[in-house]
């Protein structure tokens, strides 16, 4: 499988090649991909050295598959030339999410939807990732009528130059004016301002949210709203769920249902002191759902606690499990079904 990863230099493109080698993703050439001040670089991918190479390089190479975590106005204006030459694109930017031609994927939720035909597919946002992981199997059993969010994202979301925000404010350094990520200190700092403000003062992030949800699931008429905070933590995103359901629950089959599902670890004792913190998420694969209880304020109300890295699960992870659906379902690759 020839593999092109495009942004390998970034944050995410590291924890990608991490990811592919643990998955032992079958690579038998890597194209470590990037921008022009990058190319010509060496990057170390299972004890070998590879030089960086460009865009124009790499779709000449034509990949099998080509995993883009380079920002949106990258993936728009390189992701259909790679396309062209037949390659498969699995792109993590915001650029072909809400585009009605492209698939929105998470595997355990819909990677079934995807065809030969699909040659770029887009990874949701790293925040809807985890929730939607937990919400599918509750949705599909007792239908999901509305969804009030309240994330706790990690400054690694940001990118590189938030760590380094992070990194010099922890030391006592007054960051300069380009070294900044944000509009305000984010170490010992909670901000309640993740992307932009649109018109309607919600953020991108927040409306990210609700928009994406409603694809994944298929389904338009869950209300949702959302309020997302950056918060000075490495080792992932955390967000607290209320859900109404159309239908009635019992607490113990939810806890039960969600255990049962793939690719969620329940971590539910409060009697223990046990509950998923981003501290212990770092570095895993897994949504970790708990704090699993009714909200007695609301009839068919349910509060859960969801946590994942979200340089794994909410982004790098994510779109290697994308990359091995399609190998294993024969939808890329020389055995490569044909539209």
């Amino acid at each position: 499988m020839r593999v092109a990863v495009v942004g390998v230099t970034g944050l995410v493109g590291t924890v990608m090649l991490k990811v592919l080698d643990e998955h032992q993703f079958p690579v038998s050439e890597l194209i470590p991909v990037a921008s022009a001040r990058s190319v010509g670089k060496k990057i170390t991918y299972q004890g070998k050295a590879y030089e960086v190479v460009g865009m124009e390089t790499a779709i000449g190479m034509k990949p099998d598959v080509a995993i883009f975590s380079a920002g949106g106005e990258t993936s728009k204006e390189w992701a259909p030339k790679f396309a062209e030459v037949g390659t498969t694109v699995i792109d993590n930017s915001s650029a072909w999410r809400m585009d009605p031609s492209k698939k929105l994927i998470v595997p355990e939720v819909n990677a079934s939807e995807l065809k030969p035909e699909d040659k770029i597919i887009a990874n949701p946002n790293c925040s809807t990732i985890q929730m939607v992981v937990a919400l599918a199997p509750l949705h599909r059993k007792y239908k999901i009528k509305r969804l009030v969010i309240s994330t706790y994202q990690s400054f690694t979301g940001t990118g590189v130059k938030a760590v380094k925000q992070y990194q010099l404010e922890s030391k006592g350094f007054e960051p300069k004016a380009d070294e900044m990520a944000y509009n305000y200190q984010i170490f010992e700092n909670c901000l309640p301002h993740c992307d932009i403000f649109l018109e309607n003062d919600y953020t991108k992030e927040e409306m990210k949210l609700v928009h994406e949800t409603r694809k994944i699931l298929g389904d338009d008429s869950i209300g949702i709203t959302a309020t997302a905070v950056r918060v000075p933590v490495h080792g992932g995103h955390s967000e607290a769920i209320n859900i109404e359901f159309e239908e009635a629950f019992e607490v113990e089959e939810v806890r039960q249902l969600l255990a049962e599902s793939s690719g969620i670890i329940v971590q539910d004792d409060p009697a223990q002191n046990k509950y998923p913190m981003p501290l212990y998420a770092k570095n895993k694969n897994e949504v970790f759902v708990g704090r699993i209880r009714r909200d007695e304020s609301l009839a068919n109300g349910l509060n859960i606690w969801v946590v994942s890295d979200n340089l794994r699960k909410g982004a790098a992870t994510n779109a290697v499990q994308i990359a091995q659906y399609l190998m294993e379902k024969q939808l890329i690759g020389s055995d490569a079904v044909t539209a």
